[in-house]
């Protein structure tokens, strides 16, 4: 039986929709937490704290927690065990197999296990954990440029905010040689910025390409920290005429 043409939108891109999940499936131990551990140490900062999964589903998946410091006021989360596993990327196309994904948060953000009993400050977290865990478990991939949003329609992703999907863009705020990681005899890891996003965000992505969001973001300074009442790039850029 012929395969159906693939979806796409209209900037040209593919549009994958996911199939039913794998059933539940106890995951192997974290293979490269002490690697990608050193790592973030050295190309962003001190890991303060590990949070670690108490059940999990196919991948057990830590959070790394670089506090705010002087040099970088911000918190740091970066994911470990998305890349225990290969993605099932497809077969002609040249993308890395093994991601981790990181998120900045403001230097007031409450990051803590109490805190994060609170679906306020647990959110990020809570996303970072289905976007690591969602190529896994639909048995597809992830990666740069890659957009999803928070249902159909899409809903608002914590309390207090608007910000309903999530994009996935290259780590700006840090240094170029922190995007990659190659584990001798292992796999090499690529490390993406998890970025929340708006509907609109997500609506010009799909019609204009990723290229032309990141360019929206440049124009109106949003980068990769998470601010939960940020502006809509693309009702900014009505606003002034450019959209």
């Amino acid at each position: 039986m012929a395969q159906p043409e693939p979806e796409h939108s209209p900037s040209g891109n593919p549009i994958y929709r996911p199939g039913d999940p794998n059933p539940f499936a106890p995951p192997g131990g974290a293979d490269h937490l002490e690697e990608i551990t050193d790592h973030v140490q050295r190309w962003i900062g001190g890991v303060e704290a590990v949070f670690h999964e108490l059940v999990s589903d196919t991948v057990h998946l830590d959070v790394l927690h670089v506090p705010p410091s002087d040099v970088r006021p911000c918190h740091v989360l970066v994911t470990c065990g998305m890349s225990d596993l290969p993605m099932q990327v497809p077969p002609d196309a040249d993308v890395p197999r093994h991601l981790e994904l990181m998120t900045t948060l403001p230097p007031d953000w409450q990051v803590s296990d109490a805190a994060f009993r609170n679906q306020r400050w647990y959110w990020p977290v809570g996303l970072m954990k289905f976007m690591a865990r969602y190529p896994h478990k639909y048995n597809t991939w992830l990666g740069w440029g890659h957009s999803m949003p928070n249902g159909d329609p899409p809903q608002p992703l914590g309390p207090g905010t608007r910000l309903c999907g999530a994009a996935l863009l290259p780590t700006v705020s840090f240094a170029e040689e922190f995007h990659e990681l190659g584990i001798p005899g292992g796999p090499v890891i690529q490390f993406l910025s998890l970025i929340p996003v708006y509907r609109e965000e997500m609506e010009l992505k799909l019609r204009e390409g990723v290229d032309s969001l990141m360019d929206r973001f440049d124009e109106h300074g949003i980068n990769d920290l998470i601010q939960p009442d940020r502006p809509n790039a693309p009702a900014r850029a009505r606003q002034f005429g450019r959209f």
